[in-house]
């Protein structure tokens, strides 16, 4: 009899240490939970931090001068795509689209891969890789499976325990996949964001055997909990990420399982026509056609993939185990691919309230392969040991959108498909429409007086109008359409297609004349009712005039478009999840839109490295830089890369998205056009004085070329973009634009003056105030603070408490907004209702007192807002009494 043999990790000794249950799994000898048991290991992961031993899964290194091309071939994914200290999912497919295992690329070094594959798959992908890598030449591949150790940190608090260890370096950009090299004492880690619990924060962590027992000890040191193989399955289904042998392989019938079938297979499948005729690519086309299909709820193709994977819960008690049959209106429909009772924490609070308690409750749920007609909200029977169970099907068990932590989605139908009543923050429980009325106009009032006279207003996207500009966007053109356009058979005269519009007509060039006088340009476009549409109309314009000469294709998108990632402060609307969505080509290099993120100053991440700059703009040639962010404080290089630009001759537009510091415009801060900006776009209510709109602006004339592009912007904002244009606020504007041209030295110097005293001084108390201390951290209106990892909400909303209105900021470092570690604060509002340098002075102390000694001073700034009540840089309404007396009366 041959014995057969069994591996064992280098930590089974710390396993045994710890009481841990050991079984055999794929040839391994693995801890299956250890003496805290499979349920707390589970919930300790989704609040605290899990470390799992999987050095058991099998680590391949791949190099050579056609090692590309193999991997290429070899893996459904775009191997092409990663680049340096990047990762990604892929499946080793047969020729027929099924999946012989599931890997996971990663790129530490440019010259090599590393990739994980299943343990019990390991010897037979090695030869499968071997058997193809013949074909390609010059292509090496070492199994390191027992060379290099592999452990898990996943969990809400694996990011502050490896923050605290690491000796040198950094971790990974706060991205999914990203990779970076550390060290830990002085073991080098190989880190990557990646995991299988369904963590916002997960990390895996490549480490010579040598070093392993000495990190496996420091997290444990840490607060790290050692987690076993079964809370490692509870966790994957949980997050529904499939497992070989269960949603991918072979059914319960021994029948192949299509790739397509699992959703996660769409991350994993790239038809990038870098790949070339991949293994199982034409199998693959057909079950993706297929499913393009039924998600439209169109079966034609039904055949080419009868069966999808889908989430589902069990309504009965009971548990639901593989291979279990489901079935759907009596007719048997699928098999039960993974199904277990798994545990979560209970949930109080609602939305950025939400709060794992302290309690914990038991669902049984599971993952089923089911024919593809079947949909979520069905209602299916389980047999379960011939007794029939209801199931609903569900489109997901868990949520991760949210760092720190994850949640748990309970099935309840209304709650979770939207009909649940919401309760209101004040209600309308009365009857009576007028009792209804009065409601309303009192908590209107309340609001008003709270924000207007007790608060203190940072939000720096915000500003309040003057009343005058308050009063006259409420008049008669409030309710009036005014469209209009150029017509070239009447020279290009704006035609109106409204009458009674002469007023209107002629305020709306009036504030075209005040605006281009303001940003020192010859044209503006004002009918924009907001930034994020100024953006998304230069986006679509630029895109009509690149494809101008010929219509009757397809247009060509935008090419490679240069800005700042949404992560490091970026503007939402300049994002490829933002206005840029539709209008940037998808780059076959890396399956991505391609936009490229600004490099950014290590010692100072609110501000572009230029010298990367000049390096990227070479490589990319990048047809669009949008300058511009909504975590703005410092001046953006504007001139450095327009010299970098005609250095290299390169065609290229900059647009410079000025939202929030357009009220800055003038020499206290920067003129765009002067250092080289082709278009400014902005919105007009955060530094500018109001109303809130959107506006675009050019320097360009006839006959230079770019005139035509500055026509299609006209024609992408109407009649692309707009109808009528709120000619209410407009009105309001004009009125704004007269007072910024009239008071915008003084303010602006004032704003800046204020935030740099506002900024030291919270310096001087001890606060982490971002931004460089040379210039006093900021050139804006902006003052930026950290607080520690995911802080940010609860500071933001106990300063609320006290009157104080500030909003939470990501920093460069943050996976979310939801695990912001700062605030943001803007001085312009203050600043124009009278604020000066040391009235920000004793707002800091205000802050100090809230934030660290815990005070409660809402009525203190009671008290100090009484003497910031009267707008400053605005006209007095004295010097118009009559004619507003008159304006009132037709109200």
């Amino acid at each position: 009899m041959i014995e057969k043999r069994l591996y064992k990790t280098i930590f089974y000794d710390r396993h045994i240490d710890q009481q841990a249950k050991i079984i055999e799994f794929e040839k391994w000898l693995m801890p299956l939970n250890y003496r805290t048991g499979i349920v707390n290991e589970h919930l300790l992961t989704r609040k605290k931090a899990g470390l799992f031993d999987i050095s058991h899964m099998g680590r391949f290194i791949i190099k050579g001068r056609n090692s590309l091309k193999f991997l290429q071939n070899i893996f459904t994914n775009n191997s092409q795509a990663l680049n340096e200290l990047e990762s990604q999912y892929t499946i080793i497919s047969d020729k027929n689209g099924f999946a012989i295992d599931d890997a996971y690329l990663y790129r530490f070094f440019n010259n090599e891969y590393l990739i994980v594959v299943n343990a019990g798959n390991r010897l037979k992908d090695f030869e499968y890789f071997k058997l193809h890598a013949g074909k390609f030449g010059d292509v090496e591949i070492i199994d390191k499976t027992f060379e290099i150790s592999m452990l898990g940190l996943q969990g809400p608090l694996s990011k502050k325990i490896l923050q605290k260890v690491i000796s040198r370096g950094e971790l990974p950009k706060p991205i999914r996949n990203n990779l970076s090299i550390v060290k830990i004492g002085n073991a080098e880690v190989l880190l990557a964001r990646t995991g299988y619990t369904g963590e916002p924060l997960c990390f895996e962590l490549f480490i010579n055997k040598k070093d392993s027992l000495l990190l496996w000890d420091i997290f444990i040191a840490n607060g790290a909990v050692p987690v076993g193989l079964g809370a490692r399955d509870t966790l994957r289904l949980e997050a529904c990420l499939p497992l070989f042998g269960h949603e991918l392989g072979t059914d319960p019938e021994g029948k192949e399982i299509p790739i397509f079938s699992s959703m996660l297979s769409l991350a994993a499948v790239s038809f990038s026509p870098l790949k070339n005729n991949f293994i199982g690519k034409d199998s693959l086309i057909k079950q993706f056609s297929a499913l393009k299909k039924i998600l439209n709820k169109d079966f034609s193709l039904i055949t080419g993939l009868p069966r999808r994977i889908m989430p589902f819960v069990i309504r009965d008690k009971g548990i639901a185990r593989h291979g279990d049959k489901v079935y759907f209106n009596e007719k048997h429909a699928g098999f039960v691919t993974s199904g277990t009772a798994v545990p979560y924490w209970d949930i109080t609070g609602e939305g950025l309230n939400t709060n794992l308690t302290d309690k914990s409750s038991i669902r049984s749920i599971g993952l089923a392969l089911l024919d593809s007609y079947i949909w979520e909200e069905d209602i299916v029977d389980v047999d379960v040991r011939g007794k029939k169970m209801k199931a609903a099907i569900v489109p997901y068990h868990l949520r991760s959108e949210a760092p720190p932590f994850s949640y748990p989605i309970l099935y309840d139908k209304e709650k979770l498909y939207g009909q649940e009543k919401k309760t209101p923050l004040f209600s309308f429980k009365n009857d009576s429409a007028l009792k209804n009325i009065h409601l309303l106009l009192e908590n209107t009032y309340k609001n008003t007086r709270w924000r207007q006279k007790e608060c203190i207003n940072l939000i720096p996207s915000e500003q309040t109008p003057s009343r005058l500009v308050r009063l006259i966007s409420i008049m008669d053109p409030a309710g009036r359409y005014a469209e209009h356009k150029k017509v070239k058979a009447f020279y290009d005269s704006e035609i109106l297609y409204y009458q009674g519009t002469d007023f209107i007509a002629g305020v709306e060039q009036l504030l075209k004349e005040e605006l281009s006088r303001y940003l020192c340009c010859r044209e503006v476009e004002v009918r924009l009712i907001s930034g994020q549409m100024a953006n998304t109309v230069v986006f679509s314009a630029l895109v009509d005039y690149l494809n101008r000469a010929y219509k009757k294709i397809e247009p060509e998108r935008l090419g490679y478009v240069l800005n700042h990632h949404i992560i490091r402060g970026g503007h939402l609307s300049a994002q490829p999840m933002g206005a840029l969505k539709d209008f940037v080509f998808i780059d076959t290099q890396t399956d991505k839109p391609a936009v490229i993120d600004f490099p950014i100053l290590k010692d100072n991440p609110y501000k572009i490295d230029i010298a990367s700059t000049a390096k990227v703009i070479e490589e990319y040639k990048p047809q669009l830089i949008i300058f511009g962010k909504s975590v703005m404080l410092n001046k953006e290089p504007i001139a450095e890369i327009r010299s970098i630009i005609n250095a290299l001759g390169i065609e290229c537009i900059i647009l410079y998205d000025m939202a929030h510091v357009l009220g800055l415009v003038g020499p206290y801060f920067q003129e765009p056009f002067k250092e080289g900006t082709d278009i400014v776009t902005g919105s007009t209510h955060k530094t500018f004085f109001g109303t809130q709109r959107g506006l675009i602006a050019v320097n360009y004339q006839k006959p230079e070329p770019g005139y035509e592009f500055w026509e299609a912007i006209e024609r992408r904002t109407f009649p692309g973009s707009v109808s009528n244009h709120h000619l209410g606020t407009l009105l309001g504007l004009l009125m704004a634009a007269y007072e910024m041209n009239f008071f915008k030295q003084e303010y602006q110097k004032k704003i800046i003056s204020n935030a740099k005293s506002f900024a030291s001084e919270l310096n001087n108390l001890g606060f982490d105030v971002a931004g460089d201390k040379d210039i006093s951290f900021t050139e804006t209106h902006q003052v930026i603070i950290n607080f520690g990892y995911s802080e940010g909400p609860q500071v933001a909303k106990l300063l609320e408490d006290n009157n104080i209105i500030v909003n939470y900021q990501a920093s460069p470092y943050d996976e979310g907004f939801t695990a912001a570690g700062c605030i943001r604060m803007g001085v312009a509002e203050m600043t124009r209702f009278g604020m000066e340098e040391k009235d920000f002075q004793e707002l800091a102390q205000f802050i100090f007192e809230v934030v660290i000694n815990k005070k409660n001073v809402k009525e203190d700034i009671k008290k100090f807002r009484k003497g910031f009540l009267d707008m400053k840089y605005c006209f007095t309404e004295k010097k118009f009494e009559g004619i507003i007396n008159k304006i009132i009366e037709t109200i």
